[in-house]
């Protein structure tokens, strides 16, 4: 297994939620309201097929910018949804309006939870800044900041690259290498000096086709060989695996 020295690599970049924090619940069963209230609302007191929390979410909305995923999975239910704007209100029957009730109810829920972090990722960022190696985080979320704050690890960071950013540099989401790219020139290193880490699908490919170094896949969701095809080098189980001994 290829191992992250700084005789190879100036700097990891990290997605947040999945392979820093669990907050993957959260964010599911938030868009998992918003989803539905549309659905019900479409079906008018019909019968619908409401949205899956692992599928669902797994297929067309995790890893995605907010807008993004809404749209995904509306089309995948061949839902003619109109765009909207940024500035509609939670829950307007537009696609932004979706957006940002999910936005809302993941905020709510975030102010009352304490969000978990996978104490492997967190050991093995520790041990890489004491080695001189730089790291960012990379997350569609505009909630990372307050995430970050909530699981007491914004000081294990140099850069940030988050929903904030992306809309405020008009930066193209995963899978697009964009924000990882942003976060690479943050830093002041190039790309092949970098490592990309990801659980999600469309993370790896913004990592393979953004000329990253190494790209490690973290497999939590048991799709290991998915990961390997969409273009992670390595895939692991727990960051803890790559803590030397």
């Amino acid at each position: 297994m290829p191992t992250v020295t700084p005789d190879k690599f100036d700097a990891v970049l990290f997605d947040l939620d999945g392979v820093i924090t669990a907050t993957a619940r959260i964010h599911a069963s938030a868009w998992k309201q918003a989803f539905d209230e549309i659905l019900k609302k479409r079906a008018g007191g019909e019968s619908f097929e409401p949205f899956d929390r692992q599928s669902d979410y797994e297929d067309y909305v995790d890893g995605k910018p907010r807008y993004d995923g809404a749209q995904s999975f509306l089309e995948s239910r061949h839902l003619n949804v109109p765009p909207g704007t940024a500035n509609d209100p939670p829950g307007k029957g537009t696609v932004w309006g979706i957006a940002n009730r999910k936005n809302k109810l993941f905020e709510e829920a975030v102010k009352k939870e304490r969000v978990d972090v996978f104490e492997g990722t967190v050991a093995w960022i520790r041990q890489l800044r004491h080695e001189g190696i730089k790291t960012a985080v990379v997350s569609s979320s505009s909630h990372c900041e307050a995430i970050l704050k909530n699981a007491a690890i914004s000081n294990l960071f140099d850069a940030r690259v988050d929903g904030h950013t992306t809309e405020r540099l008009q930066l193209a989401g995963k899978p697009a290498p964009d924000t990882y790219l942003k976060a690479a020139e943050m830093l002041g290193v190039d790309a092949e000096r970098a490592v990309v880490v990801e659980d999600a699908l469309a993370g790896v490919e913004a990592g393979r086709s953004g000329g990253f170094g190494l790209v490690i896949g973290v497999d939590r969701k048991h799709d290991a060989d998915d990961l390997k095809k969409h273009g992670a080098d390595i895939v692991v189980k727990d960051l803890k695996e790559l803590l030397s001994r």
